[in-house]
């Protein structure tokens, strides 16, 4: 049975990933519409894909308060999103939160089918919901350009996996929230991002003897 702090932690990534979403539509001056849309979408999509990978009710169909919940959230935004001073830079920070709570939920979501399974449902539900925002905002997904986001979210999924066989689940759930938390929040403080590929220039004719 999840533990209460799993389910307040799933709250608080709720609304985070909502506010996140709607700032997106805050950025291309769409109407309060379009900040429901992209908010809810952003804060159920990742618990969405994952419900259906594990063949359970969608959480959201069976219980509607979620979606309620992130639609009001993502509607209030309409009218404070011209408050901060940099709204990028606080849905950076409110998209790290939401993740760095999901990658656990989700965790705690799939422990019933092994480690392996626990682990991706946790990176699936933390990043699902924000690569739709991007695209639907015509932005580029964090996981597209080097950034350390889904990393950090295996990160802290792994961390709930292997601490909850050892101590209280709500000392693992916050541990991993924590560790998800720091390295995002690193990354974005100091500009860490991870190697991308870069393709080495192919041998001439001459040099392959054609």
């Amino acid at each position: 049975m999840i533990s209460d702090i799993v389910a307040i932690a799933g709250w608080i990534g709720l609304v985070a990933f909502a506010v996140s979403g709607a700032l997106v539509a805050s950025r291309k001056q769409m109407d309060i519409t379009a900040f429901v849309f992209f908010g809810t979408v952003t804060a159920i999509g990742g618990g969405t894909m994952r419900d259906l990978v594990l063949d359970l009710p969608v959480f959201w169909v069976k219980d509607t308060t979620a979606l309620i919940v992130a639609a009001i959230a993502s509607a209030l935004t309409f009218f404070v999103a011209h408050l901060p001073e940099s709204r990028l830079r606080l849905l950076l920070w409110l998209d790290a939160l939401g993740m760095a709570v999901f990658c656990v939920v989700g965790a705690a979501a799939g422990l019933d089918h092994g480690g392996v399974v626990a682990v991706t449902c946790g990176v699936m539900t933390a990043v699902v919901g924000g690569f739709i925002r991007d695209m639907m905002g015509a932005e580029e997904a964090a996981i597209m350009r080097g950034e350390i986001y889904a990393s950090a979210a295996f990160l802290g999924a792994l961390t709930f996996v292997i601490l909850q066989g050892f101590v209280a689940r709500d000392i693992a759930v916050v541990a991993g929230t924590l560790a998800a938390f720091a390295l995002r929040g690193a990354a974005l403080a100091l500009g860490w991002r991870l190697p991308v590929y870069r393709a080495k220039r192919g041998r001439s004719r001459e040099e392959i003897g054609l």
